[in-house]
């Protein structure tokens, strides 16, 4: 009997990576598992409909029960046919992990639209579709006086929640997902919904790993039996999160090896005021020395502001 006993989940992405992590473990926790995932390449091209389950047969192997779908989850459609599946193979649903992604990481003047419109369609679409449908089936429950204790969770990045050159498209996608969630925590909390993200940290084909590499498995590092660019290091925080009796929502946590942090969002770290109206010349001192004095030495990039290599030496703090 594990944690998820009786739970039904759904997970996007699901063949390979953190995804497939996820599948395994929250079916070796009980529950039983929509493997979904159509098993394109790391940019979306191509598609393998064997890789959903080739992972079924992987959790069914350990004694686990799942079923694949290779529903495009970025279509409307395909998105309501995945939360069908898990109603119709197992006779509900009470988790959801949205965790499909893809890169096309180019420099803003080199990208093209449809860099743009796939990452944002995959990760943002993508995101919103399964939720919107597994939350009008859970609102129903709730309105037809069905106790739900139904779990969400996201995936953004720190390359949304920080900055990383030569991905506007995956960093702009993975803010507004961070974003989307805490609304949709607000939102469905009424319906006995919970959502909550992450934001992993792992050795994937994502991050970088090579069709010359093995399977999915994190490269040796030489720090003994814990490796902390594993993708299962990501799922704990998953499986916890889904579990019925989990009371965290609205959450962004970000999960890297051993190490579990708690975003704050966006915060208003300082202030100017006055009785009245800035002008332009005014806010030339006043809000320029404002920004030099937030930009400290050991802040992290998401933490400090960017200057041109000229505005750094004319406004470098200790300048006036």
């Amino acid at each position: 009997m594990g944690r998820l006993t009786g739970r039904i989940a759904v997970i996007t992405g699901a063949a390979r990576g953190i995804g497939r992590e996820h599948a395994l473990l929250l079916a070796r926790q009980g529950a039983r598992v929509v493997v979904n995932d159509l098993g394109g390449g790391p940019d979306g091209s191509g598609a393998d409909m064997s890789a959903a389950q080739a992972v079924v047969a992987e959790i069914e192997a350990e004694g686990g029960t799942a079923v694949a779908n290779t529903d495009d989850v970025a279509s409307w459609a395909g998105a309501e046919r995945l939360i069908g599946t898990a109603v119709e193979a197992f006779g509900g649903l009470d988790i959801l992990v949205n965790n499909a992604g893809i890169l096309r990481d180019r420099m803003l003047v080199n990208m093209t639209e449809a860099d743009w419109d796939a990452v944002m369609t995959v990760h943002l679409k993508g995101t919103f579709g399964p939720t919107r449908h597994a939350a009008a089936y859970w609102r129903e429950r709730a309105k037809s006086g069905h106790e739900v204790r139904a779990s969400v969770v996201c995936t953004t990045s720190d390359a949304g929640l920080g900055n990383n050159v030569g991905q506007t498209n995956y960093g702009a996608a993975k803010a507004g997902i961070a974003a989307f969630a805490q609304i949709a925590a607000k939102e469905l909390e009424r319906y006995g919904v919970r959502v909550n993200t992450i934001a992993p940290g792992a050795w994937t084909r994502l991050a970088g790993l090579t069709d010359t590499d093995k399977g999915d498995s994190p490269p040796p590092d030489g720090t003994g039996d814990f490796d902390p660019v594993d993708p299962a290091n990501v799922s704990p925080v998953v499986a916890y999160l889904a579990e019925a009796d989990c009371p965290l929502t609205g959450c962004v946590l970000q999960v890297w090896g051993g190490e579990i942090g708690l975003f704050r969002g966006w915060n208003v770290v300082d202030r100017l005021a006055k009785d009245g109206r800035w002008t332009p010349a005014e806010l030339e001192v006043r809000l320029v020395r404002l920004l030099a004095e937030q930009t400290r030495p050991g802040l992290l990039p998401s933490e400090g502001y960017a200057w041109s290599q000229e505005s750094a030496r004319r406004f470098a703090p200790g300048s006036w």
